[in-house]
């Protein structure tokens, strides 16, 4: 049984990663850090009794996909019985002509990368009859909000793309499910030190093996979306009451 997860190297990844290990999954570790890459890859092999193979790859490239699926099937020779797609990246800023470039790598990177991943590793999977894909959505995905405005777009087509996808494959036996944790304790948010723990003990924040294990929970059960955790049932609808100038005036107060 292999298990293919981007974003490997550090946060929810590894985290993913390190809980299917100990489920006696060989892993397929993918990130554009190196150095991390390497470091997670030797942690696992030290504490589990799997085979850890990395891929050091930037998946923000448009072509990245299918770089990656040709390597699985034809350099590595191994088709994944599990997808993880949990790689990303997170920014809270006004958009700006200058901004661009970063939002193509999101663009790409949330969208366009994990959008053919799914098509080219489910039809595989197909075939086989036979499966899992998981997405990484958001919480944001439900709150539109200034700061966070191509985040919680892409995030948005993430939840309906993977909803959508779960009709089509579940005859095949492929399982397609999207998570949409709320507020995680991992590098992505750049959090301070005090302000992480402040949010971990009033358990706005989350741990990554706390998300994680409701993750896989939902995925070997085939459930199309979860949204998991307190902050998922009150906040988006919190958020959808406040009225247009309620809005404008906090965004012009915190940007």
């Amino acid at each position: 049984m292999i298990a293919l997860v981007t974003g490997g190297s550090s946060g929810m990844g590894l985290e993913f990663a390190r809980q299917l290990a100990g489920r006696g999954y060989d892993l397929v570790l993918v990130s554009n850090q190196p150095v991390e890459l390497r470091a997670a890859a030797g942690l696992l092999r030290d504490q589990y009794p799997v085979r850890v193979t990395t891929r050091c790859q930037d998946l923000a490239q448009p072509d990245a996909a299918d770089l990656l699926f040709d390597w699985c099937t034809e350099t590595a020779k191994c088709l994944p019985d599990i997808v993880i797609n949990d790689a990303g990246i997170f920014f809270f800023k006004e958009l700006s002509a200058g901004d661009l470039d970063r939002v193509q790598t999101m663009v790409n990177l949330h969208v366009v990368t994990i959008t053919r991943l799914c098509i080219l590793f489910g039809d595989a999977m197909k075939q086989r009859g036979s499966g899992y894909l998981l997405n990484l959505s958001s919480m944001a995905a439900r709150i539109p909000a200034p700061g966070i405005t191509v985040y919680s777009a892409t995030k948005a087509y993430l939840r309906s793309f993977g909803r959508s996808l779960s009709y089509e494959l579940k005859p095949y036996g492929v399982g397609m499910t999207t998570v949409c944790p709320a507020a995680i304790a991992t590098p992505l948010y750049r959090l301070s030190e005090k302000g992480m723990r402040h949010g971990l003990r009033s358990g706005l924040i989350k741990t990554p093996q706390w998300l994680v294990k409701r993750a896989l929970r939902a995925m070997f059960r085939r459930r199309r979306v979860i949204n998991p955790g307190l902050m998922n049932l009150w906040l988006p609808a919190l958020i959808a009451l406040l009225p247009g100038p309620v809005i404008a005036a906090l965004w012009k107060r915190f940007k």
